[in-house]
């Protein structure tokens, strides 16, 4: 479980008792809005080569909504798909924003995952410490039954996810196992699918932090 201390911990004392180590998993909510837009990598590319071109988060923002760049129905739906996009963006570092856009497809969409797990940790702790540790079991199949127990071992812990809705779980589990499909780690059977990363965009991931690589099947940390 060093992976999740990682994520969660960003200390070296040593947890003392059961006691604090609940307060140490609970501290940080988790978000579970992680259902707000899927992968959305054609939309993440045009915000990411405007954001390179203007370097300004606000006018990047004033120019996708005024232009409609995004081909949204309606402003607040714009709005609200480029703060989500513009969210997760935000999470990769410059150099990893940089290869984002020479890249090619699987590799963004690697880059895109990346950016989500980020931004929505409860879907960190997920992939880590179910479909990784699958993974490693040579377990390649991933059910919703796998889902379900993680999520009500997390309502243990976290008053936020306890609170979610039977008819909400249901959808975001569906949601979640489509943008795995979408970002290339999971097949149309929900069989899971190992992840190679390029030598330089493995660097730059285990750069940022060494531990973000147990979010790709088949990556060691």
């Amino acid at each position: 479980m060093e992976v999740i201390q990682v994520s969660l911990v960003q200390s070296d004392r040593q947890v003392p008792d059961d006691s604090n180590r609940f307060l140490l998993m609970t501290a940080v909510p988790y978000s579970m809005s992680f259902t707000t837009a899927t992968l959305l990598s054609h939309e993440s590319i045009l915000v990411a080569e405007l954001f390179a071109a203007l370097g300004d988060w606000d006018e990047t923002r004033r120019r996708v909504l005024d232009d409609n760049l995004l081909q949204m129905r309606t402003s607040n739906a714009a709005k609200r798909i480029f703060s989500e996009i513009a969210s997760r963006l935000r999470q990769l570092t410059p150099e990893q924003m940089a290869y984002l856009l020479t890249a090619k497809r699987r590799e963004q969409n690697y880059l895109l995952w990346l950016a989500y797990c980020q931004r929505y940790r409860f879907v960190y702790d997920f992939v880590v410490e179910v479909v990784a540790q699958k993974f490693r079991r040579l377990d390649f199949t991933l059910t919703y039954d796998a889902y379900d127990i993680f999520f009500s071992d997390k309502a243990e812990w976290h008053p936020e996810v306890a609170r979610v809705a039977e008819a909400t779980r249901k959808k975001q589990r569906q949601f979640l196992f489509k943008i795995m499909r979408e970002a290339e780690l999971l097949s149309e059977a929900g069989q899971i699918t190992p992840v190679f990363l390029s030598p330089p965009l493995g660097r730059l991931i285990a750069a940022a932090n060494p531990a973000h690589l147990a979010i790709f099947p088949g990556q060691t940390v």
